[in-house]
């Protein structure tokens, strides 16, 4: 019974191993499979890349609009107000209804969808005006940036932001976008779950992936594209610039993978820094969910587990790092915080007569490597108990002298 017993636990065994290497070897399959992507910047826009404007309904315009990249039309067939001396023009090239513009709405789709699932960095936003923000991955139910308003990017050539709407987008008129530190707009993408609208006179910055419309009022100018999934992109006099500084497009862009080890425990009391690393093209942001350690943060941009930790106990969390190419990676760590070890002095034993124990000194050795141990001093002279002992040795021998003398006469 015990042989057929460890005989079946032998095969189970070797059946959940079997299982489980299967499973590991088609994860990565997988991950090598998705890894490298084609894109043109850190959200895979595909053939899109070239287009100023991309609609699915109609593409309708008033006033001389100058549209400085492709502009593009499926499945709808209507496009209106180009052409002519008062009407708007296209620098780029028009697809109406074409293979060219259905491949581009099919490569939005594929961006929208990638945009929608980056993990946040910052949740609960409405209002942007007068914000400065840090690369990142921002979310809010209805974004809006109020008439006359600021929102101030800042980054380098290589940041990244990624909002994320989950109705409507709504720039107000004369506000803008300001963009610093070298950053590009290029980098910059609006996820709407509904329709965009960019307000009188506005200065936008970024690309639109809207799941329905796009409308840019009366004199707003853009930096950046005009995507509409589904709906129509109206225009008003405007004039619509391709970004600057994004890589060309056959840029090859990879998913990031985790190469730090496991952070370290800390110390009640005592600063804490671990950094967690990875790798990809282009840099990744991170988050992480459950709990940090008490005191401690996590900096998005650069990885960063910094502060001073103010409780002991076991903390676990989750850090995902993120680059706008899926899939993005994940790791699970637990961090233990120490209260700080506190050292009782040893107590010191009484010595009959005064003085300090042998091997316990107060002052400190000199001597090289190699060197025998001194003992402590004690405060003590040993000349005079070595000369009192050497009197009494002698008044003693004189004693047995005499006594033996006085009894040889004695005895005469």
């Amino acid at each position: 019974m015990a042989t057929s017993t460890s005989s079946t636990t032998r095969t189970a065994l070797l059946l959940t191993t079997g299982i489980g290497l299967a499973a590991v070897l088609a994860l990565s399959a997988s991950s090598a499979a998705s890894a490298a992507t084609v894109v043109d910047g850190p959200v895979n826009l595909g053939t899109a890349q070239t287009y100023s404007v991309l609609g699915a309904s109609t593409v309708t315009n008033t006033g001389p609009t100058t549209v400085g990249g492709d502009l593009g039309l499926s499945p709808g067939t209507s496009i209106t107000g180009f052409g002519g001396t008062t009407n708007g023009s296209v620098k780029g090239t028009i697809h109406r209804t074409d293979a060219a513009a259905l491949q581009a709405q099919r490569d939005t789709t594929t961006a929208y969808n990638v945009a929608a699932s980056l993990t946040p960095t910052r949740k609960g936003l409405s209002e942007l005006n007068g914000l400065s923000l840090t690369p990142g991955v921002y979310t809010g139910g209805a974004l809006a940036l109020s008439t006359g308003g600021a929102l101030t990017l800042a980054g380098t050539a290589d940041s990244v932001w990624v909002f994320q709407a989950a109705s409507t987008l709504t720039i107000g008129s004369a506000s803008q976008i300001v963009i610093t530190g070298g950053a590009s707009a290029c980098n910059v993408f609006w996820q709407v779950g509904s329709s965009a609208t960019i307000d009188t006179a506005a200065r936008f910055q970024g690309t639109v992936l809207a799941d329905q419309s796009v409308t840019a009022k009366t004199s707003a100018s853009i930096v950046g594209r005009l995507l509409a999934r589904t709906g129509a992109v109206t225009l008003d006099t405007n004039t619509l610039t391709a970004p600057s500084g994004c890589p060309a497009a056959g840029t090859s862009s990879t998913s990031p993978t985790i190469t730090s080890s496991a952070p370290a425990g800390g110390t009640v009391g005592t600063p804490y820094k671990q950094t967690v690393t990875s790798t990809g093209t282009p840099d990744a942001t991170y988050t992480a969910t459950g709990t940090l350690p008490s005191g401690v943060t996590l900096n998005g941009t650069t990885g960063v587990l910094s502060g001073t930790p103010t409780r002991a106990g076991s903390s676990t969390f989750t850090i995902t790092a993120s680059n706008g190419t899926t899939p993005p990676d994940t790791a699970t760590y637990t961090v233990v915080i120490r209260n700080p070890v506190v050292t009782t002095p040893r107590p010191v034993a009484a010595v009959p007569g005064g003085g300090t124990p042998a091997g316990v000194g107060s002052g400190s050795g000199t001597g090289g490597a190699g060197s025998a141990p001194e003992l402590a001093f004690t405060g003590s002279n040993a000349a005079g108990p070595f000369a009192g002992a050497g009197i009494l040795l002698a008044a003693g021998i004189a004693l047995t002298v005499f006594t033996r003398r006085r009894r040889a006469v004695h005895h005469a």
